[in-house]
């Protein structure tokens, strides 16, 4: 894989844990803080309960990731449907992007939520009322599957890669560069919820995204013209 890919996809999915993630995941991860981290606990069980509930998010996504590299490595694509998915990933970075600026609601209305679904609300009420670390990690998995603008186009991306190992490293990284603020969240809720800071990350964010989003939809429009360049945009 491409260096500038591994190192904007680790860019934009830690910049945008900061402003996104926050935004739709601060929620359970206030409710579990609040309700399963108890008073008592020492602070390296606290950071253990977080770690695990993070491993949790992580281990759905990679799982998602193997699932949709497989699907893109069954699935023929030639030069210039692999073009086409690289565009589509771009223009969905781009409006992502825009949606982080606040300029429209497409992630409003791309993540339609499941977490009001009766077998979603059992199993989240059986595990927040449990007292069990490894109920942390079986939240955080659960949570993984709760629908999300960012994770549809790591996903996405992922399928591009044709390969199921590549597809779950990407997913791997997106997980792993989310780790910072989702943990950092359980120990400083005030400051991401109450502070300019989710906001600066937020801004900074949205422009990265969407210049990744030009160049993802440049790189897919130079593969189905350039006969040198590989699907992960390098030349052969």
């Amino acid at each position: 894989m491409e260096t500038i890919s591994i190192v904007s996809i680790i860019a934009i999915a830690f910049l945008g844990s900061f402003g996104h993630c926050i935004g739709m995941c601060g929620g359970i991860v206030v409710a579990y803080s609040s309700t399963k981290v108890k008073s008592g606990w020492s602070k390296q069980l606290q950071a253990i309960s977080h770690v695990l509930y993070s491993l949790g998010r992580v281990t759905t996504y990679v799982i998602l990731g193997f699932i949709f590299g497989f699907l893109g490595s069954v699935v023929t694509f030639n030069k210039t449907t692999s073009g086409i998915l690289l565009i589509v990933i771009g223009i969905l970075m781009v409006l992502i992007g825009l949606s982080l600026s606040g300029k429209i609601k497409f992630l409003t209305n791309l993540e339609h939520s499941v977490s009001k679904s009766p077998l979603y609300q059992r199993t989240f009420k059986v595990l927040i009322s449990s007292n069990s670390l490894m109920s942390f990690y079986l939240l955080g998995m659960l949570n993984g599957l709760l629908p999300c603008g960012f994770v549809y186009v790591f996903a996405i991306t992922a399928a591009s890669t044709g390969s199921a190992l590549l597809g779950g490293f990407v997913m791997l990284l997106f997980g792993l560069s989310t780790l910072p603020a989702m943990f950092s969240l359980g120990f400083f809720i005030s400051i991401f919820k109450q502070t300019s800071l989710r906001n600066i990350m937020i801004k900074i964010a949205a422009l990265v995204v969407i210049a990744f989003g030009i160049y993802i939809a440049y790189r897919g429009y130079k593969f189905m013209f350039d006969p040198s360049m590989s699907a992960l945009g390098a030349h052969i």
